[in-house]
């Protein structure tokens, strides 16, 4: 975090200062890290007070102090030496900090802010853009995926007075979330990738998933950029609901930052890059899945638009070998045998390209196995949606299922009442009996897709199985 007094700090959350037992001042300076896991706490940090589902930070405020923090932001005094700033909610002020924090470094330099959101592929765009603009300049982009109204801020709260870009993930799971984050942030270039059925249970329905992605781009500025996915008609009519400018990208159309040529293999997917500007170059893209050529697409069309040059772009692109842990994670390889852990999460979206993706890499008679657990916040749709998942395994003739779990029973119907089909399904009620399974039945030179939502918790089955093909 830049340099701030503890009274500036105090002020800016609209707090009450407390510095009881300490020898510090309303004047005293850190520039410490900010956190809300005690563990991650270091001399020097400032430790955020988060109350919790389960269990409340303030609980551990104690070991953040052990840890050496001087500074903690609090719901309630706590008997502690160390300066405290007591505030109403802790979370609104985690996110008044951030805003506070952001347009400091913007008034004081030449910070540029890239924000990212979808139903999928949010992640992986990010990191794509942050690869290729570390190498024009100092880039503060959000670890793994923090994206929520704790996640975000924290990444804000990353910057110095030196970083020159900063990538901003965003997600919801109710309207009015994006909005939020985006007025801490008053991003440069929004992008918005897709909207499909993720957390539809959770927002309502896929017009409330619509309204939720459009504030994205809705309170940008005329001389701001909005990076719309042509080839998605809810995202493409975000251009009527936005004063930016609009870039778009995609693989149909041919305008704005588009791909051609594109082939998939079991190394990846080779493809034209062609920008806005008519430049081209081939790319030999390393992360595993055709889909992921349109999250390539976003990230190149919003470093074109802060001046990147393309042969930094590709080169840049091209480095990146997986998107991210538990995200088309190639692993295995003993006797020829491919692990693929795509189990951090899934929606219909991702769980269909991830099973185009087992059957565009599979090779003529490679056996394919395809590990699939529950997706989570469907709602009133999570019935047909599994069923359908179910069905598209047997119409990508798929050699073996492993249902996982009662949540995602219905795959196994369904391809079961499907009938004609040259595979099988089988049905585990948890994670160390599939592993049981595939370890007894796969063979060499088979492949094996991992793939359900976080809450199911197959991302460690796949590690597993990563791990003992190894």
């Amino acid at each position: 975090m830049i340099a701030l007094t503890l009274g500036q700090i105090a002020l800016a959350v609209d707090g009450t200062l407390q510095l009881s037992g300490t020898t510090l001042n309303i004047d005293s300076v850190t520039d410490g890290m900010v956190h809300t896991d005690s563990r991650d706490t270091v001399p020097g940090s400032v430790f955020v007070a988060k109350p919790g589902e389960v269990t409340d930070g303030h609980l551990y405020a104690p070991v953040a102090v052990e840890r050496g923090a001087t500074l903690l932001i609090v719901e309630r005094l706590l008997d502690l030496p160390v300066a405290q700033i007591v505030v109403p909610d802790v979370v609104l002020a985690l996110g008044a900090l951030a805003t506070y924090v952001v347009a400091r470094v913007r008034e004081a330099g030449n910070l540029k802010i890239v924000a990212v959101t979808g139903s999928n592929g949010k992640t992986t765009t990010k990191n794509l853009l942050r690869a290729v603009l570390e190498r024009v300049g100092p880039t503060v982009a959000a670890r793994a995926s923090f994206n929520n109204e704790v996640g975000a801020p924290l990444t804000m709260l990353e910057l110095t007075h030196d970083t020159r870009f900063l990538v901003a993930e965003m997600g919801a799971s109710a309207v009015g979330e994006i909005a939020r984050l985006v007025r801490m942030a008053r991003p440069d270039i929004g992008i918005v990738l897709k909207v499909g059925l993720a957390h539809a249970g959770e927002f309502g329905g896929i017009e409330a998933t619509v309204r939720a992605k459009t504030e994205m781009v809705t309170d940008l500025l005329a001389t701001d950029v909005a990076v719309l996915n042509a080839d998605d008609p809810r995202v493409a009519g975000m251009a009527a609901s936005t004063a930016a400018q609009v870039v778009w990208f995609g693989q149909d159309g041919d305008e704005g930052v588009r791909a051609t040529a594109v082939h998939a293999s079991g190394s990846g997917t080779t493809f034209t890059l062609h920008l806005a500007s008519g430049q081209s170059r081939p790319v030999a893209f390393q992360v595993l899945g055709e889909h992921h050529v349109m999250n390539a697409l976003a990230a190149a069309a919003a470093a074109e638009i802060l001046g990147v040059p393309i042969d930094d772009i590709v080169s840049a692109l091209e480095s990146v070998q997986t998107a991210e842990r538990w995200r088309m994670q190639v692993m295995g390889g003993r006797d020829g045998v491919t692990v693929i852990n795509d189990a951090y999460n899934a929606s219909p979206d991702s769980m269909t390209a991830a099973l185009k993706t087992l059957a565009q890499i599979t090779v003529p008679g490679q056996r394919t196995f395809a590990v699939l657990g529950e997706m989570s916040e469907l709602g009133e749709l999570a019935g047909e949606e599994h069923d359908r998942v179910g069905l598209l395994a047997v119409r990508l003739n798929i050699s073996q299922l492993v249902v996982v779990g009662r949540g995602a029973r219905r795959m196994h119907i369904s391809t079961i009442n499907e009938g004609s089909w040259d595979g099988e399904s089988v049905f585990v009620e948890n994670s160390d009996e599939a592993f049981d399974l595939l370890c007894a039945t796969v063979q060499p030179g088979d492949t094996v897709l991992v793939k359900s939502s976080n809450s199911a918790g197959l991302r460690f089955l796949g590690d597993r199985l990563g791990e003992w093909f190894s």
